[in-house]
């Protein structure tokens, strides 16, 4: 556990002024007890990464990494877990007592835990929209629980074959197809957005009368299109506010080193501070 010296944390990345982790952190430490510490939010791009990594000090316990460092940070660090490791990418970065960077990567977990809080722990077959790092993610996590072929849904046989890639190392069976078919997809159990705000708003009006489950990433703005849709013909719905609070809870429990963060509370501050943006 963090020494009472070693109680700060924050989240980097670029743009980072959208962020809900200070608002989930701070959450967590209030309920927590945790009246030291805090969390705060830095604009931080990749090539700026190694000289704010390298000015820490030792009131550092850990920090959070978004887009465009989940990467980046990987060479910085003195070891990262095995599921970071899967998908080459790190979200969470824990400074050890003796010194030790240590990388993790929450978001595949969290998605594993947000899909089983709404029923799905098990799937056939899945799809992906995107082929991104969060496609990585979220193909990593359908590794965990799809039995079936997953299909990727990509813009570019470039991207078609980075996919495939990275189903032959996950030990998934990934077919692709071209985006112009994506609308294709809703026939599959599970469909897994991973793609920017707006990419999927056309896709809005081809959600069939009967679908499974929608898990889309995003959470600003909430819902998009595509849920919507998918809500209003009786479809479960699984959004990025639900990754974002799972995977949060998992980092808020490595870096302070206490059990059990809010995950209800947690949740409720997310969703306050959407309503009031």
């Amino acid at each position: 556990m963090p020494t009472a010296e070693r109680c700060r944390a924050a989240v980097l990345g670029s743009p980072i002024g959208h962020s809900l982790s200070p608002v989930l952190h701070r959450t967590a430490y209030a309920a927590l007890g945790l009246e030291a510490w805090s969390y705060g939010r830095f604009e931080v791009d990749e090539a700026a990464l190694p000289g704010f990594v390298g000015e820490l000090d030792q009131s550092w316990a850990g920090l959070s990494l978004t887009m465009p460092l989940k990467r980046a940070i990987i060479p910085l660090l003195d070891e990262i877990s095995a599921t970071a490791a899967s998908v080459e990418a790190v979200n969470t970065v824990v400074f050890r007592e003796d010194g030790r960077r240590v990388g993790d990567n929450t978001d595949i977990p969290g998605m594993i835990a947000a899909l089983g809080e709404r029923g799905v722990d098990k799937v056939e077959s899945a799809a992906i929209l995107g082929a991104g790092a969060t496609a990585s993610s979220a193909l990593a996590a359908l590794a965990r629980i799809c039995s079936g072929p997953v299909t990727t849904y990509v813009r570019s046989e470039a991207r078609a074959e980075e996919m495939r890639g990275w189903g032959e190392r996950l030990g998934v069976e990934v077919r692709t197809a071209d985006w112009e078919r994506a609308a294709e997809a809703f026939a599959a159990p599970l469909v897994i957005a991973t793609t920017p705000a707006g990419t999927t708003d056309a896709l809005a009006t081809a959600v069939p009368d009967r679908v499974g489950t929608l898990f889309d990433v995003l959470y600003d703005p909430w819902p998009t299109a595509l849920a919507a849709a998918w809500s209003d013909r009786g479809g479960k719905v699984v959004g990025g506010l639900d990754l974002l609070v799972h995977q949060a809870v998992l980092q808020v429990e490595q870096m302070t080193g206490v059990p059990k963060a809010p995950l209800a509370a947690m949740r409720a501050a997310g969703e306050q501070a959407l309503a009031e943006r």
